[in-house]
Parts: structure tokens; C-alpha cells; sequence
């Protein structure tokens, strides 16, 4: 189970944050949490359309995965209320962790580095 969750986790990131296939959101988030899911990583992917997340690390243990990530991308578009700026984020530390039930995400906790991204891009 712990290496299927991880799998689900790695296609996550792979086809929906870094491929913009939405659509699959479906198949990996429980039908409850899947419109929360789209509502903010659509918006994010319009803002930095070249987002590119790095697995750099998933630890499994029952019903729980805990990711840690790499996120980089380019400021196009309106983002949090900020203008674009056409600067580029670089690596930004990202943790989250994910629950599953039946095989797909049932809740979700991140934490992201947003003062650094606000920094490399030029807005605090």
C-alpha cells in the first residue's frame, strides 16, 4: 500500500503540477477533496505556467505519505493579487503530507517557502 500511495503522490506531481493534465485529479483525490484540489492548482499553473515541482524525497508509512519538493517557475500572470513580474521562482522548499482512503488522497497539509518565492520574484 505505502508504494502505491507513493506512486499516486509521484503522478501528482509528474501529470497534473507539472503536466497540466487536470483531469487526472479525478482519478487520484477522493471526489470531496477533488474540486478543493483543482480550485488551487489551476489558478497556480495559470500564474506560472512553466511550473516544475522535484520529488526529492517521499516516506510512506500506513495510510500517510510525506513528500518533500522542489518548486520553480516563471511569474506570467496575476498571482495572490500580484501583478505579473515575469521573474522566476528556483527551488523553493515545499512539504506536504497526504492521507489516503481506497487508494485515493482523502485530506492534504503543505508548507511552502512563499516568503522566498515572494523574494525571488521581486515582490516583498
Amino acid at each position: 500500500m505505502s508504494e502505491r500511495n507513493k506512486a499516486i503522490v509521484r503522478r501528482l506531481v509528474e501529470e497534473v503540477l507539472n503536466g497540466g493534465r487536470m483531469e487526472v485529479i479525478d482519478e487520484l483525490y477522493a471526489p470531496a477533496l477533488a474540486l478543493e484540489a483543482k480550485a488551487w492548482i489551476a489558478p497556480f499553473r495559470v500564474s506560472f505556467p512553466d511550473v516544475h515541482m522535484e520529488v526529492v524525497e517521499l516516506i510512506a508509512e500506513g495510510e500517510n505519505v510525506v513528500g518533500r519538493f522542489t518548486c520553480s517557475g516563471t511569474h506570467l500572470e496575476e498571482w495572490l493579487g500580484y501583478a505579473p513580474t515575469g521573474r522566476r521562482f528556483e527551488a523553493i522548499d515545499e512539504v506536504s503530507i497526504y492521507r489516503f482512503r481506497d487508494g485515493r488522497i482523502v485530506e492534504t497539509w503543505g508548507l511552502e517557502d512563499n516568503l522566498s518565492r515572494l523574494e525571488q520574484l521581486g515582490l516583498c
